[in-house]
């Protein structure tokens, strides 16, 4: 066994440890195989010798997070200890918050290729984000969308996605047009429920402030003074894609999402994607930010499933190539 003593070496402990260590609880219950002992500002870790240096490792990672970003939520302290949130290097923390949420939720970036998106989307009219599942595309795009509405940079916001099946055919949907369109758009209402209180959010949609529709809907339209993401692009054909981004008004920001490696497409059929983040990159006010496995920020085991998937998919070629 090993014994490590680790300072804290913070001016206010509660910050890291919590109220009646209710933080510090999620620790211990983290190793269940480790002893953890907290004595005013020190923690002494006992454990065999590998899983005390792991957890000197995380314990400091958490330290660290706490004193740049003066702050140590239990959703940081579950991702941290599961190696899914990487440190990011900010100048002015105040540039990494996006806006708050419902319950006054911070909603930020939490890897550093999320932090280029708000970045990018700052300083460009058009961004395409490519990337596996899990990085925070789609809800880090909603919440830009939703900060923009919120300081009144657009009048509205459009949400719109291709309306592929992954792979099953459901035949007939019942309801009403948006009853039938609503599963396709599922992903971005959860994202605009993190954000937007209930009352708040059905206003806007009642009023088309917040706009969902198939990208079918967007044909012969011109999107102006409007915060446009189009999700699920790796499902556009070339011609959808150049449709939809031919779409943009004088004042309009374009966020386009999309995952090479989960094209629902007919093998007869290729996205438009790669062709569109390849001929577009070196246009003046249109960025292309490509998201890697690390970005990850679901649980530990999504990066390793994707790795092994990326290991061996001949199949998605033909779509791209």
């Amino acid at each position: 066994m090993k014994e490590i003593l680790l300072k804290v070496g913070l001016k206010n402990p509660v910050d890291f440890f919590g109220v009646n260590n209710q933080k510090f609880k999620l620790i211990e219950d983290h190793f269940p195989m480790a002893t953890l002992v907290n004595r005013g500002d020190e923690i002494k870790i006992i454990a065999e010798e590998e899983l005390a240096q792991e957890i000197e490792e995380k314990v400091q990672n958490l330290i660290n997070y706490v004193s740049t970003h003066k702050e140590l939520a239990e959703d940081n302290i579950k991702s941290i200890l599961a190696g899914i949130i990487e440190e990011i290097d900010v100048e002015n923390e105040d540039d990494n918050l996006i806006l708050h949420g419902r319950n006054n939720k911070k909603i930020k970036a939490l890897t550093a290729t999320q932090y280029k998106l708000i970045k990018a989307v700052r300083d460009n009219e058009i961004v395409i984000a490519i990337g596996p599942a899990g990085t925070g595309k789609t809800y880090t795009s909603v919440a830009l969308a939703v900060k923009a509405l919120k300081n009144k940079e657009v009048r509205r916001i459009i949400l719109t996605r291709p309306a592929v099946e992954a792979g099953e055919n459901l035949g007939f949907l019942p309801g009403d047009m948006r009853e039938k369109i609503d599963p396709y758009l599922r992903p971005l209402y959860d994202a605009l429920d993190d954000m937007l209180p209930a009352d708040k959010l059905q206003f806007y949609l009642d009023r088309k402030i917040i706009e969902l529709a198939p990208l079918a809907f967007m044909r012969g339209r011109t999107l102006d003074s409007a915060f446009v993401i189009l999700d699920e692009a790796q499902n556009c054909s070339d011609l959808q894609l150049k449709m939809f981004l031919t779409r943009m008004g004088p004042s309009a920001k374009f966020l386009v999402n999309g995952d090479l490696t989960q094209i629902d497409l007919p093998f007869s059929q290729k996205s438009g994607l790669l062709r569109a983040s390849k001929i577009l990159k070196h246009i003046k006010g249109l960025e292309v930010l490509e998201f890697n496995v690390q970005d990850v920020t679901r649980h530990k085991i999504v990066k390793d499933i994707i790795r092994a998937y990326s290991k061996k998919s001949p199949d998605q070629k033909k779509n791209i190539d």
